[in-house]
């Protein structure tokens, strides 16, 4: 995520292309409630998480900040690779196909039926990543603003 470009961004269609090492990229849908904090940020150069003391513009690594945020939190020990757990196991609540989850997360298809026969367009993607975002937010007591929640009926 730290090296997301403006140009990986699509605010129209509202998806994110993401860049992985072994995979190569993928589009996955860009949610309301996302859409509205990374919309916010500045737009200081091509990155979308840049910095102004990096030499490269960007951030480089989560890690520091994450830990801060975490302190402040009082929630020390909650890795990066424990929010992506915890996004899948809280999908179940809202009975969301494992198979989407696991296109939404990146990961490579384990079923047969999955490597040759499922096919999910962006908007079937879009609907549960949705639901899931409306859900999570819903349990932590966070509300979309209304222009927001009319822009996605």
């Amino acid at each position: 995520m730290n090296e997301l470009k403006w140009t990986d961004l699509d605010f129209r269609w509202n998806t994110m292309m993401l860049r992985d090492k072994v995979e190569g990229d993928r589009t996955i849908p860009l949610t309301p409630y996302m859409g509205l904090l990374l919309g916010a940020l500045p737009r200081r150069n091509e990155w979308v998480f840049s910095s102004v003391k990096s030499g490269s513009g960007r951030l480089q690594a989560p890690d520091d900040r994450h830990r801060i945020v975490l302190r402040a939190a009082h929630l020390e020990g909650l890795t990066l690779h424990g929010l992506r757990r915890s996004f899948s196991t809280l999908t179940e609540w809202i009975e969301c196909p494992a198979g989407v989850v696991a296109q939404i997360m990146g990961h490579k298809p384990s079923a047969t039926a999955e490597k040759h026969y499922k096919q999910r367009p962006i908007d079937l993607l879009r609907m549960w990543h949705t639901k899931i975002e409306a859900w999570i937010l819903n349990e932590a007591g966070i509300t979309l603003p209304a222009t927001q929640q009319m822009a996605n009926v």
